[in-house]
Protein backbone atom coordinates (compact mmCIF):
# COMPACT_ATOMS: atom_id res chain seq x y z
CA UNK A 1 0.00 0.00 0.00
CA UNK A 2 1.30 3.39 -0.53
CA UNK A 3 -0.03 6.70 0.98
CA UNK A 4 0.69 10.19 -0.23
CA UNK A 5 1.23 12.56 2.81
CA UNK A 6 1.12 16.57 2.45
CA UNK A 7 0.90 19.24 5.25
CA UNK A 8 0.20 22.88 5.66
CA UNK A 9 -0.23 24.60 8.56
CA UNK A 10 -1.15 28.21 9.62
CA UNK A 11 -3.19 30.04 11.89
CA UNK A 12 -4.18 33.59 11.47
CA UNK A 13 -5.49 36.81 13.17
CA UNK A 14 -7.10 38.86 10.22
CA UNK A 15 -6.62 41.54 12.89
CA UNK A 16 -2.76 41.52 13.04
CA UNK A 17 -1.78 44.52 10.50
CA UNK A 18 1.50 42.77 9.18
CA UNK A 19 0.80 39.89 6.88
CA UNK A 20 3.14 36.47 6.88
CA UNK A 21 5.77 35.30 4.09
CA UNK A 22 7.58 32.47 3.72
CA UNK A 23 10.02 32.78 5.61
CA UNK A 24 8.09 32.54 8.26
CA UNK A 25 7.51 29.03 7.51
CA UNK A 26 9.47 26.15 7.91
CA UNK A 27 9.30 24.39 4.43
CA UNK A 28 10.44 20.61 3.97
CA UNK A 29 10.21 18.17 0.95
CA UNK A 30 9.70 14.66 0.09
CA UNK A 31 11.55 12.19 2.03
CA UNK A 32 13.28 14.95 4.16
CA UNK A 33 9.61 16.37 5.21
CA UNK A 34 8.83 12.60 6.35
CA UNK A 35 12.11 12.23 8.32
CA UNK A 36 12.10 15.50 10.22
CA UNK A 37 8.17 14.47 11.50
CA UNK A 38 9.72 10.95 12.55
CA UNK A 39 9.78 10.48 16.01
CA UNK A 40 8.22 13.52 16.73
CA UNK A 41 4.90 14.32 18.88
CA UNK A 42 3.45 16.42 15.88
CA UNK A 43 0.20 14.83 13.66
CA UNK A 44 2.46 14.00 10.86
CA UNK A 45 4.51 11.96 13.49
CA UNK A 46 1.58 10.04 14.84
CA UNK A 47 0.38 9.40 11.39
CA UNK A 48 3.66 8.07 10.65
CA UNK A 49 3.80 5.95 13.49
CA UNK A 50 0.86 3.66 12.16
CA UNK A 51 1.78 3.66 8.56
CA UNK A 52 5.15 2.30 9.62
CA UNK A 53 3.77 -0.15 11.52
CA UNK A 54 1.00 -1.63 8.79
CA UNK A 55 4.10 -1.70 6.25
CA UNK A 56 2.82 1.40 4.25
CA UNK A 57 5.07 2.80 1.68
CA UNK A 58 4.68 6.39 2.71
CA UNK A 59 5.52 8.99 -0.02
CA UNK A 60 6.36 12.79 1.69
CA UNK A 61 5.65 15.56 -0.75
CA UNK A 62 5.05 19.24 0.54
CA UNK A 63 5.72 20.55 4.02
CA UNK A 64 4.58 24.09 5.18
CA UNK A 65 4.54 24.76 9.01
CA UNK A 66 4.43 28.10 10.23
CA UNK A 67 7.02 28.66 12.88
CA UNK A 68 4.28 30.81 15.42
CA UNK A 69 1.00 32.21 14.65
CA UNK A 70 0.73 35.55 12.79
CA UNK A 71 -1.19 37.65 9.78
CA UNK A 72 -2.87 36.67 6.63
CA UNK A 73 -0.46 35.27 5.32
CA UNK A 74 0.53 37.50 1.67
CA UNK A 75 -1.09 36.51 -1.71
CA UNK A 76 2.26 36.11 -3.73
CA UNK A 77 3.72 33.38 -1.03
CA UNK A 78 0.29 31.67 -0.75
CA UNK A 79 1.03 31.13 -4.86
CA UNK A 80 4.35 30.48 -4.36
CA UNK A 81 3.75 27.96 -1.38
CA UNK A 82 0.52 26.23 -3.07
CA UNK A 83 2.01 25.82 -6.02
CA UNK A 84 4.94 23.63 -5.55
CA UNK A 85 2.67 21.68 -2.62
CA UNK A 86 0.28 20.39 -5.82
CA UNK A 87 2.79 20.32 -8.25
CA UNK A 88 4.91 17.55 -5.56
CA UNK A 89 1.17 16.00 -5.29
CA UNK A 90 1.20 15.57 -9.08
CA UNK A 91 4.41 14.26 -9.63
CA UNK A 92 3.96 11.30 -6.98
CA UNK A 93 0.28 10.24 -7.23
CA UNK A 94 1.02 7.35 -9.65
CA UNK A 95 0.22 3.86 -7.20
CA UNK A 96 -0.82 5.74 -4.33
CA UNK A 97 -3.99 4.36 -2.47
CA UNK A 98 -4.68 7.05 -0.11
CA UNK A 99 -3.80 10.90 0.94
CA UNK A 100 -3.54 11.75 4.06
CA UNK A 101 -3.27 15.71 4.41
CA UNK A 102 -2.33 17.52 7.76
CA UNK A 103 -4.07 20.77 7.57
CA UNK A 104 -4.76 23.74 10.61
CA UNK A 105 -8.16 25.04 9.39
CA UNK A 106 -7.55 28.34 10.34
CA UNK A 107 -5.73 29.64 7.63
CA UNK A 108 -6.25 32.53 5.23
CA UNK A 109 -4.51 34.80 2.50
CA UNK A 110 -4.46 38.27 0.87
CA UNK A 111 -6.23 36.71 -2.21
CA UNK A 112 -7.92 33.01 -1.18
CA UNK A 113 -9.86 33.09 2.23
CA UNK A 114 -10.46 29.25 2.45
CA UNK A 115 -6.82 27.64 1.31
CA UNK A 116 -7.60 24.28 2.84
CA UNK A 117 -10.17 23.76 1.35
CA UNK A 118 -8.44 25.09 -2.25
CA UNK A 119 -6.00 22.18 -1.07
CA UNK A 120 -8.23 19.81 -0.73
CA UNK A 121 -9.82 20.56 -4.03
CA UNK A 122 -6.74 20.95 -6.16
CA UNK A 123 -5.52 17.64 -4.91
CA UNK A 124 -9.02 16.50 -5.49
CA UNK A 125 -8.75 17.21 -9.10
CA UNK A 126 -5.26 15.29 -9.12
CA UNK A 127 -6.28 12.07 -7.60
CA UNK A 128 -9.64 11.81 -8.70
CA UNK A 129 -13.02 10.90 -7.63
CA UNK A 130 -12.51 7.74 -5.92
CA UNK A 131 -8.75 8.45 -3.97
CA UNK A 132 -9.18 8.20 -0.18
CA UNK A 133 -8.39 11.69 1.12
CA UNK A 134 -8.25 12.02 5.16
CA UNK A 135 -7.13 15.09 6.53
CA UNK A 136 -6.26 16.15 10.29
CA UNK A 137 -7.42 19.80 11.63
CA UNK A 138 -7.38 21.43 14.74
CA UNK A 139 -10.40 22.65 16.72
CA UNK A 140 -9.80 26.19 16.03
CA UNK A 141 -10.21 25.52 12.51
CA UNK A 142 -12.85 26.35 10.09
CA UNK A 143 -14.05 23.70 8.24
CA UNK A 144 -15.69 24.99 5.24
CA UNK A 145 -17.62 23.14 2.81
CA UNK A 146 -15.14 22.96 0.04
CA UNK A 147 -12.97 21.27 2.30
CA UNK A 148 -16.14 18.48 3.66
CA UNK A 149 -16.66 17.99 -0.31
CA UNK A 150 -13.48 16.95 -1.11
CA UNK A 151 -12.03 14.85 1.42
CA UNK A 152 -13.47 11.65 2.43
CA UNK A 153 -13.26 12.38 6.34
CA UNK A 154 -11.06 14.62 8.69
CA UNK A 155 -9.31 13.60 12.77
CA UNK A 156 -9.78 16.25 14.91
CA UNK A 157 -8.20 17.37 18.36
CA UNK A 158 -9.78 16.51 21.22
CA UNK A 159 -7.44 18.86 23.85
CA UNK A 160 -7.11 22.71 24.59
CA UNK A 161 -4.42 23.71 25.74
CA UNK A 162 -3.63 20.97 22.54
CA UNK A 163 -1.94 18.20 23.95
CA UNK A 164 -2.98 15.35 21.34
CA UNK A 165 -1.15 16.38 18.39
CA UNK A 166 0.66 12.70 17.27
CA UNK A 167 -3.09 11.12 18.65
CA UNK A 168 -4.81 12.86 16.11
CA UNK A 169 -2.59 12.18 13.37
CA UNK A 170 -2.74 8.35 14.79
CA UNK A 171 -6.20 8.65 14.29
CA UNK A 172 -6.51 10.26 10.99
CA UNK A 173 -3.80 7.66 9.57
CA UNK A 174 -6.29 4.33 10.83
CA UNK A 175 -8.97 6.44 9.73
CA UNK A 176 -7.60 6.41 5.99
CA UNK A 177 -6.20 2.87 6.36
CA UNK A 178 -10.18 2.05 7.31
CA UNK A 179 -11.32 3.29 4.25
CA UNK A 180 -8.84 1.99 2.14
CA UNK A 181 -8.74 -1.75 3.48
CA UNK A 182 -12.30 -2.13 5.19
CA UNK A 183 -14.16 -0.36 2.55
CA UNK A 184 -16.23 1.84 4.76
CA UNK A 185 -18.21 4.73 3.76
CA UNK A 186 -17.79 7.63 5.72
CA UNK A 187 -20.85 9.74 6.15
CA UNK A 188 -20.42 13.22 7.80
CA UNK A 189 -23.10 15.11 9.41
CA UNK A 190 -22.54 18.86 10.27
CA UNK A 191 -24.43 21.39 12.52
CA UNK A 192 -22.55 25.00 12.12
CA UNK A 193 -24.10 26.82 15.45
CA UNK A 194 -23.46 31.01 14.77
CA UNK A 195 -21.03 31.34 18.08
CA UNK A 196 -17.84 32.35 18.78
CA UNK A 197 -15.99 31.62 22.15
CA UNK A 198 -12.69 31.90 24.20
CA UNK A 199 -12.70 31.49 28.05
CA UNK A 200 -11.41 29.29 30.46
CA UNK A 201 -14.71 27.14 30.29
CA UNK A 202 -13.03 25.72 26.74
CA UNK A 203 -9.95 23.98 28.63
CA UNK A 204 -11.00 20.30 28.31
CA UNK A 205 -9.38 18.90 31.18
CA UNK A 206 -11.82 21.31 33.45
CA UNK A 207 -14.07 23.10 31.70
CA UNK A 208 -18.11 23.23 30.31
CA UNK A 209 -16.66 22.05 26.90
CA UNK A 210 -15.97 18.80 28.28
CA UNK A 211 -19.35 17.61 27.72
CA UNK A 212 -19.21 17.79 24.01
CA UNK A 213 -15.80 17.02 23.44
CA UNK A 214 -15.94 13.74 26.15
CA UNK A 215 -19.20 12.64 24.35
CA UNK A 216 -17.01 12.99 20.82
CA UNK A 217 -13.79 11.09 22.39
CA UNK A 218 -16.94 8.59 24.01
CA UNK A 219 -18.23 8.04 20.35
CA UNK A 220 -14.77 7.34 18.10
CA UNK A 221 -13.82 5.00 21.24
CA UNK A 222 -16.79 2.61 21.30
CA UNK A 223 -16.54 2.70 17.59
CA UNK A 224 -20.14 4.40 16.92
CA UNK A 225 -18.59 6.88 14.82
CA UNK A 226 -15.40 6.75 12.55
CA UNK A 227 -14.82 10.51 13.64
CA UNK A 228 -16.49 13.03 15.93
CA UNK A 229 -15.66 16.59 16.82
CA UNK A 230 -16.43 19.90 18.47
CA UNK A 231 -15.03 22.33 16.81
CA UNK A 232 -14.98 26.75 18.29
CA UNK A 233 -13.23 27.77 15.24
CA UNK A 234 -10.22 30.79 15.87
CA UNK A 235 -12.34 33.64 16.28
CA UNK A 236 -9.35 35.95 14.91
CA UNK A 237 -9.70 34.47 11.39
CA UNK A 238 -12.27 36.64 10.14
CA UNK A 239 -13.71 34.48 7.12
CA UNK A 240 -16.88 33.37 5.49
CA UNK A 241 -17.22 30.20 6.95
CA UNK A 242 -16.20 31.53 10.43
CA UNK A 243 -18.28 29.83 13.24
CA UNK A 244 -18.04 26.82 15.80
CA UNK A 245 -19.57 23.49 14.47
CA UNK A 246 -20.36 19.85 15.65
CA UNK A 247 -18.82 17.10 13.24
CA UNK A 248 -20.01 13.37 13.13
CA UNK A 249 -19.03 10.91 10.89
CA UNK A 250 -20.30 7.40 10.70
CA UNK A 251 -20.44 4.50 8.61
CA UNK A 252 -23.16 4.93 6.30
CA UNK A 253 -25.73 5.83 9.44
CA UNK A 254 -26.85 9.49 8.54
CA UNK A 255 -29.27 9.20 11.01
CA UNK A 256 -27.16 8.09 13.95
CA UNK A 257 -24.84 10.91 12.73
CA UNK A 258 -27.32 13.66 12.55
CA UNK A 259 -29.04 12.78 16.08
CA UNK A 260 -25.63 12.95 17.47
CA UNK A 261 -24.06 16.39 16.09
CA UNK A 262 -27.98 18.12 16.73
CA UNK A 263 -26.97 17.06 20.41
CA UNK A 264 -23.34 18.14 20.61
CA UNK A 265 -24.55 21.90 19.18
CA UNK A 266 -27.69 22.13 21.31
CA UNK A 267 -25.14 21.50 24.10
CA UNK A 268 -22.67 23.63 22.97
CA UNK A 269 -25.07 26.51 22.50
CA UNK A 270 -26.37 26.48 25.70
CA UNK A 271 -23.16 27.09 27.68
CA UNK A 272 -22.31 30.04 25.04
CA UNK A 273 -22.59 32.17 27.59
CA UNK A 274 -20.49 30.54 30.23
CA UNK A 275 -17.25 30.05 27.43
CA UNK A 276 -16.77 33.66 27.25
CA UNK A 277 -13.54 34.66 28.81
CA UNK A 278 -13.92 36.78 31.94
CA UNK A 279 -11.73 40.16 31.36
CA UNK A 280 -10.94 43.06 33.64
CA UNK A 281 -9.53 46.56 32.77
CA UNK A 282 -5.76 46.80 33.01
CA UNK A 283 -6.55 49.18 36.23
CA UNK A 284 -8.86 47.29 37.77
CA UNK A 285 -6.15 44.13 37.21
CA UNK A 286 -3.08 46.36 38.37
CA UNK A 287 -5.40 47.29 41.53
CA UNK A 288 -6.29 43.78 42.20
CA UNK A 289 -2.31 42.76 41.98
CA UNK A 290 -1.01 45.42 44.17
CA UNK A 291 0.35 44.46 47.19
CA UNK A 292 -0.56 41.18 47.44
CA UNK A 293 1.71 38.42 48.43
CA UNK A 294 3.24 36.01 45.73
CA UNK A 295 3.11 36.29 41.95
CA UNK A 296 0.00 37.60 40.05
CA UNK A 297 0.15 36.90 36.48
CA UNK A 298 -2.27 39.07 34.47
CA UNK A 299 -3.00 36.92 31.13
CA UNK A 300 -2.75 39.38 27.95
CA UNK A 301 -4.45 37.04 25.52
CA UNK A 302 -5.31 40.33 23.26
CA UNK A 303 -1.46 39.98 22.33
CA UNK A 304 -0.85 35.85 22.18
CA UNK A 305 1.17 35.65 19.50
CA UNK A 306 0.36 31.48 19.12
CA UNK A 307 -3.07 33.09 18.47
CA UNK A 308 -2.11 35.24 15.88
CA UNK A 309 -0.72 38.40 17.47
CA UNK A 310 1.82 40.52 16.54
CA UNK A 311 3.45 40.15 20.03
CA UNK A 312 4.36 44.22 20.51
CA UNK A 313 1.83 45.32 22.80
CA UNK A 314 3.28 47.56 25.67
CA UNK A 315 -0.08 48.37 27.17
CA UNK A 316 0.16 47.09 30.46
CA UNK A 317 3.99 48.39 30.95
CA UNK A 318 2.82 51.75 29.86
CA UNK A 319 0.66 51.65 32.89
CA UNK A 320 2.55 50.18 35.38
CA UNK A 321 5.14 52.66 34.29
CA UNK A 322 2.13 55.93 34.85
CA UNK A 323 1.13 54.30 37.92
CA UNK A 324 4.54 53.36 39.50
CA UNK A 325 3.45 49.96 40.32
CA UNK A 326 5.28 49.37 43.20
CA UNK A 327 5.93 45.42 42.61
CA UNK A 328 8.96 44.48 40.36
CA UNK A 329 7.40 42.93 36.62
CA UNK A 330 7.96 40.69 34.18
CA UNK A 331 6.79 41.48 30.57
CA UNK A 332 7.76 39.73 27.24
CA UNK A 333 7.37 42.35 23.96
CA UNK A 334 8.87 42.03 20.47
CA UNK A 335 10.53 45.00 19.35
CA UNK A 336 13.76 44.72 17.03
CA UNK A 337 14.90 47.78 16.89
CA UNK A 338 15.28 48.11 20.83
CA UNK A 339 16.87 44.91 20.52
CA UNK A 340 19.49 46.29 18.21
CA UNK A 341 20.10 49.36 20.55
CA UNK A 342 20.92 47.30 23.10
CA UNK A 343 23.12 45.19 21.34
CA UNK A 344 25.24 48.30 19.99
CA UNK A 345 25.21 49.99 23.67
CA UNK A 346 26.37 46.22 25.01
CA UNK A 347 25.38 44.83 28.44
CA UNK A 348 25.18 46.69 31.43
CA UNK A 349 24.66 50.02 29.33
CA UNK A 350 21.97 52.44 30.12
CA UNK A 351 20.28 52.98 26.41
CA UNK A 352 16.74 55.28 25.77
CA UNK A 353 14.58 53.45 23.51
CA UNK A 354 10.96 53.59 22.50
CA UNK A 355 9.75 49.93 23.01
CA UNK A 356 6.60 48.07 21.56
CA UNK A 357 4.66 49.31 18.85
CA UNK A 358 7.02 48.79 15.81
CA UNK A 359 4.74 46.49 14.39
CA UNK A 360 1.09 47.41 15.20
CA UNK A 361 1.36 51.22 15.90
CA UNK A 362 -1.96 51.97 15.67
CA UNK A 363 -3.39 49.83 19.14
CA UNK A 364 -0.20 50.43 21.18
CA UNK A 365 1.88 53.45 20.26
CA UNK A 366 6.07 53.52 20.69
CA UNK A 367 6.15 54.25 24.96
CA UNK A 368 9.71 56.05 25.45
CA UNK A 369 11.74 54.55 28.32
CA UNK A 370 15.13 54.19 29.66
CA UNK A 371 16.41 50.92 30.98
CA UNK A 372 19.57 49.20 31.53
CA UNK A 373 20.30 46.46 29.29
CA UNK A 374 20.72 43.29 31.76
CA UNK A 375 21.32 40.45 29.36
CA UNK A 376 21.93 39.33 25.43
CA UNK A 377 21.13 36.44 24.09
CA UNK A 378 20.44 35.01 20.65
CA UNK A 379 17.16 33.81 21.47
CA UNK A 380 17.26 30.14 21.17
CA UNK A 381 14.68 28.56 23.55
CA UNK A 382 13.36 25.33 24.38
CA UNK A 383 9.80 24.59 25.36
CA UNK A 384 8.88 23.19 28.86
CA UNK A 385 6.06 21.77 26.84
CA UNK A 386 5.05 20.13 23.53
CA UNK A 387 7.79 17.98 22.79
CA UNK A 388 8.47 20.72 20.38
CA UNK A 389 12.26 21.54 19.19
CA UNK A 390 13.86 24.82 19.51
CA UNK A 391 12.36 27.86 18.34
CA UNK A 392 14.05 31.23 17.54
CA UNK A 393 12.99 34.48 19.19
CA UNK A 394 15.78 36.49 17.17
CA UNK A 395 18.03 37.97 18.96
CA UNK A 396 16.98 39.14 22.50
CA UNK A 397 17.80 42.10 25.22
CA UNK A 398 16.34 41.74 28.73
CA UNK A 399 16.17 45.40 29.69
CA UNK A 400 15.76 46.95 33.24
CA UNK A 401 13.40 49.52 33.44
CA UNK A 402 13.49 50.71 37.59
CA UNK A 403 11.03 47.82 38.82
CA UNK A 404 10.27 46.40 35.68
CA UNK A 405 11.82 44.01 33.48
CA UNK A 406 11.55 43.56 29.83
CA UNK A 407 12.25 40.39 28.02
CA UNK A 408 12.66 42.21 24.44
CA UNK A 409 12.77 39.51 21.23
CA UNK A 410 13.60 40.52 17.77
CA UNK A 411 10.55 37.92 16.26
CA UNK A 412 7.91 36.25 17.31
CA UNK A 413 7.93 33.61 19.30
CA UNK A 414 4.97 31.11 21.36
CA UNK A 415 4.21 31.62 24.62
CA UNK A 416 3.33 28.03 25.18
CA UNK A 417 5.13 28.12 28.36
CA UNK A 418 7.82 29.94 30.38
CA UNK A 419 10.95 29.10 27.92
CA UNK A 420 11.25 32.35 26.83
CA UNK A 421 11.75 33.89 30.66
CA UNK A 422 13.28 31.04 32.30
CA UNK A 423 15.93 30.35 29.08
CA UNK A 424 16.94 33.95 29.53
CA UNK A 425 17.40 33.49 33.16
CA UNK A 426 14.33 34.96 34.59
CA UNK A 427 11.98 32.87 37.23
CA UNK A 428 8.67 34.18 37.38
CA UNK A 429 8.57 33.34 40.70
CA UNK A 430 10.51 35.94 41.70
CA UNK A 431 8.99 38.66 40.19
CA UNK A 432 5.44 40.48 41.94
CA UNK A 433 3.90 40.89 38.41
CA UNK A 434 3.99 38.24 35.17
CA UNK A 435 2.45 38.92 31.96
CA UNK A 436 1.71 35.97 30.13
CA UNK A 437 0.93 36.14 26.27
CA UNK A 438 -1.10 33.23 26.12
CA UNK A 439 -4.32 32.53 26.68
CA UNK A 440 -3.90 29.54 28.67
CA UNK A 441 0.00 27.07 29.54
CA UNK A 442 0.04 24.07 31.20
CA UNK A 443 -1.25 24.75 34.68
CA UNK A 444 2.06 23.64 36.24
CA UNK A 445 3.92 26.80 34.67
CA UNK A 446 1.68 29.20 36.47
CA UNK A 447 -2.07 28.26 37.61
CA UNK A 448 -0.57 25.51 40.12
CA UNK A 449 1.47 28.51 42.12
CA UNK A 450 0.87 31.61 41.55
CA UNK A 451 -0.99 34.16 43.94
CA UNK A 452 -3.66 34.75 41.41
CA UNK A 453 -4.36 34.56 37.59
CA UNK A 454 -6.31 37.53 35.95
CA UNK A 455 -7.73 37.78 32.44
CA UNK A 456 -6.90 41.29 31.29
CA UNK A 457 -9.06 43.08 28.93
CA UNK A 458 -6.06 44.60 26.64
CA UNK A 459 -6.02 45.96 23.04
CA UNK A 460 -4.71 43.54 20.97
CA UNK A 461 -5.48 41.46 17.46
CA UNK A 462 -6.48 38.09 19.26
CA UNK A 463 -8.71 39.87 22.23
CA UNK A 464 -11.17 37.76 24.09
CA UNK A 465 -13.37 40.38 24.27
CA UNK A 466 -14.72 39.27 20.64
CA UNK A 467 -16.94 42.38 19.69
CA UNK A 468 -13.86 44.76 20.29
CA UNK A 469 -12.20 42.84 16.78
CA UNK A 470 -14.16 44.33 14.18
CA UNK A 471 -15.21 41.51 12.41
CA UNK A 472 -16.98 42.26 8.70
CA UNK A 473 -16.45 39.20 6.40
CA UNK A 474 -17.99 36.50 9.00
CA UNK A 475 -21.78 35.46 8.49
CA UNK A 476 -24.07 37.07 11.02
CA UNK A 477 -25.64 37.57 12.87
CA UNK A 478 -22.87 35.48 15.05
CA UNK A 479 -22.96 35.51 18.83
CA UNK A 480 -21.25 37.45 21.04
CA UNK A 481 -21.20 40.12 18.32
CA UNK A 482 -24.98 40.29 18.55
CA UNK A 483 -25.95 39.22 21.75
CA UNK A 484 -29.80 38.19 19.96
CA UNK A 485 -28.42 35.77 17.53
CA UNK A 486 -30.96 32.69 17.08
CA UNK A 487 -30.16 29.19 16.58
CA UNK A 488 -32.11 26.51 14.71
CA UNK A 489 -29.74 23.47 14.05
CA UNK A 490 -29.75 22.70 10.93
CA UNK A 491 -27.86 19.15 9.18
CA UNK A 492 -25.49 19.03 6.24
CA UNK A 493 -24.83 16.00 5.20
CA UNK A 494 -21.33 15.15 3.15
CA UNK A 495 -20.22 11.80 1.33
CA UNK A 496 -18.24 10.49 -0.60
Amino acid sequence: MKILIAECRQEVSSFNPVNTGLEDFIIGREADFLASHRGRKTEVGGALEVFDAAGVDTVGTYSAQLITSGGILAGDAWTEMVTELLDLVRANIDGVDGIYVALHGAMATTSELDPEGYILQEIRKIAGPDMPIVGSLDLHGILTNRMLENANAFAVFHTYPHEDFDSTGRRAANLLLKIIQDDVKPVTAVVRIPALVRGDELITASGKIVKTVGRCVQLESSGEALAAAMMWSNPFTDVPELCSLALVTTDGDADFATHEARTLAGTFWDDREAMQAELVSIDEALDMATDVPGTTVLIDAADATSSGASGDSNAILRRVIERDFPGRGLFPIVDASAVQKALEAGIGATIHVTLGGTLDPVRFPPLQVEGRVKSLSDGKIRYESHGFGPADAGLTAVLQIGRQTAVVTSRQVSHFDRALFLDNGLNPKDFDLVVQKSPHCPSYCFRDWAAQLIGVDAPGSTSANLPSLGHTICRRPMYPLELDTQFEPGVEIFTR
